[in-house]
């Protein structure tokens, strides 16, 4: 079996934190150039693929530009610099709540997405920090949503981002999270939700279908409000997509401010950052495959919706 090569490292550094598009050619094809190949690949606009050749933009591992007849080769490797969509700044302080030479670990604030994706580039949890902090090779150990807030880790060694990685695919990490959402006194809590979720590429919401489960929350009541909603902590044992939002959703009492669960919502304006989802990542416990350590971490937030439900209601 023959054995794929190994990408280089690229020839150009990053830009506001993030790195550059990297693009393996691959085998087969027809394609007589690199310009033809990288048209048809990117899709981009008319004329924009030209004009990065034309400035030099589209480099090789030597870091030289390489020319858009520059015949097509399997196997070579390309990077550059898409142009970063415009996006409005999340204006909410990314808090560091452990800092070491293996990790580091955030209370991430609604609104922010984890790692550029989409339309979400230099406005993302990595790319502030690796600016913030000056560290380059951050990198996520594992994702939560953008409009989820709460405590996430990276990893500050490349090396050594797979172990932690292992961790959470493993399940060897506890979380517990915590939610706002309306009381229903004919529910019986706390209870473990067991259901299958099955979210489709280029659909917006997970649903529940029949079939074996895969996703598992323990959901308990753990305070409650006069005339309010009620406050939740939510333990999953799986990790499918927007899991404890469906779970939530089909007990009844749905995360205020979700926008996809129990109905899809049309969606805010771009810098609307009234009503977030009141779901939070409170907690994060695990022992550190490289140091061994025992951690515990606990976000400090708040969600408004317990603190003051008005201010919350009011879209204040």
């Amino acid at each position: 079996m023959r054995r794929r090569r190994p990408a280089p490292p690229p020839p150009l550094p990053q830009r506001d934190g993030v790195d550059p598009v990297r693009v393996r050619l691959p085998a087969g094809g027809s394609w007589a150039t690199v310009r033809d190949h990288l048209v048809q690949r990117l899709s981009a606009g008319p004329g924009v693929v030209d004009g990065m050749f034309a400035a030099g933009l589209i480099v090789g591992a030597d870091g030289r530009a390489v020319p858009a007849d520059a015949p097509y080769e399997p196997g070579l490797f390309l990077w550059f610099h898409r142009e970063l969509p415009a996006e409005v700044p999340v204006p909410f302080p990314l808090e560091v709540v452990h800092r070491d030479e293996h990790i580091v670990v955030v209370d991430k604030p609604h609104f922010l997405a984890t790692t550029p994706r989409g339309s979400h580039v230099a406005q993302t949890a990595l790319a502030r920090l690796r600016r913030e902090l000056g560290i380059p090779e951050l990198g996520a150990a594992h994702r939560l949503d953008r409009l989820t807030a709460g405590l996430v880790l990276f990893t500050v060694r490349p090396g050594e981002r797979g172990a932690y990685q292992t961790l959470f695919r493993d399940r060897r990490v506890h979380k517990e999270y915590e939610a706002v959402a309306p009381y229903d006194p004919g529910l019986d809590l706390p209870r473990t939700v067991r259901s299958r979720i099955v979210k489709e590429r280029g659909e917006l919401a997970a649903r529940e279908v029949e079939g074996e489960p895969n996703a598992l929350t323990l959901v308990e009541l753990t305070e409650l409000r006069v005339d309010g909603p009620g406050r939740y902590r939510l333990v999953p044992g799986t990790g499918q997509t927007h899991q404890l939002r469906v779970h939530m959703s089909a007990l009844g009492v749905p995360i205020l401010g979700d926008p996809l669960y129990p109905e899809v919502t049309a969606p805010v304006p771009a810098g609307d950052f009234r009503r977030p989802l009141q779901l939070l990542a409170r907690v994060l416990e695990f022992t550190d495959p490289v140091t061994g350590v025992e951690h515990r971490f606990t976000s400090r937030r708040e969600l408004v919706a317990w603190s003051s439900y008005e201010e919350w209601a009011a879209g204040q």
